[in-house]
């Protein structure tokens, strides 16, 4: 049996096109959506990857922190005593009466001498001349350490203390004479942690109409602390 025939073969429908034209937007909108979403995972993950040891040191050091009077440190002193060389007492000697009373650069001879008989790193520390001596600190993570010499009789003190890897971790943590390179280290840490959360709060934003309890949960983590500053710190 033959077709029959239609002026409407002829004349197509408007509203095959009108309904294209009206996906159209919707369609290039989702994709739009689908490749933030993907940009802002790719970004979370690498920062995560990136700072996962960061986090879990400073998470760990900030519980030790917290709880510092309970987790005593046992504190091991060592020291040393020598006599500087006559050959380095006398420039030193020198240097101190030329000196103004304060700190200054430890001379480099020093540091060599110090280096080879009493294994001290003196290159970060800063000379503290008096009268009748010559004192340089040397405060580091963990522990402390400080030389003195006589400027009379040459005689050399160094001590040193180290209060365990508790305390070296906590001083990580706080970047207590941690030098210039892990302060360094923090910035950029704090800069990738800062970018973690930064995208893990815009990819709760592209799911919380899928998941009611989104911006709840995110609301009670603000407002958690804030009333526990406000009402229990004074």
């Amino acid at each position: 049996m033959a077709p029959k025939f239609s002026l409407r073969s002829l004349c197509p429908s408007s509203a095959a096109p009108d309904a294209a034209e009206a996906a159209s937007p919707a369609l290039a909108d989702g994709v739009r959506r689908a490749r933030r979403l993907k940009f802002l995972l790719k970004l979370h993950w690498i920062s995560s990857a990136v700072c996962l040891l960061g986090i879990l040191l400073f998470s760990v050091t900030g519980f030790t922190l917290n709880h510092a009077a309970q987790i005593e440190a046992r504190p091991v002193t060592r020291q040393q005593k020598a006599v500087l060389p006559a050959a380095l007492l006398a420039p030193l000697q020198l240097a101190g009466q030329a000196a103004e009373q304060g700190s200054t650069a430890v001379p480099p001879e020093l540091v060599a001498w110090s280096a080879a008989t009493l294994r001290a790193d003196l290159g970060e520390g800063a000379a503290e001349w008096s009268d009748d001596e010559l004192y340089i600190p040397l405060a580091r993570p963990g522990g402390d350490a400080w030389l003195r010499i006589g400027l009379a009789d040459g005689e050399v003190e160094y001590e040193v203390t180290d209060r365990g890897w508790i305390s070296w971790l906590n001083d990580l943590h706080k970047g207590r004479h941690t030098g210039a390179v892990w302060s360094l280290f923090i910035d950029l840490f704090a800069f990738g942690c800062l970018l973690f959360s930064l995208t893990g709060l815009l990819i709760l934003q592209a799911h919380a109409a899928q998941r009611l309890s989104t911006w709840p949960l995110v609301g009670l983590g603000v407002i958690v602390p804030v009333l526990i500053a406000l009402l229990f710190i004074h």
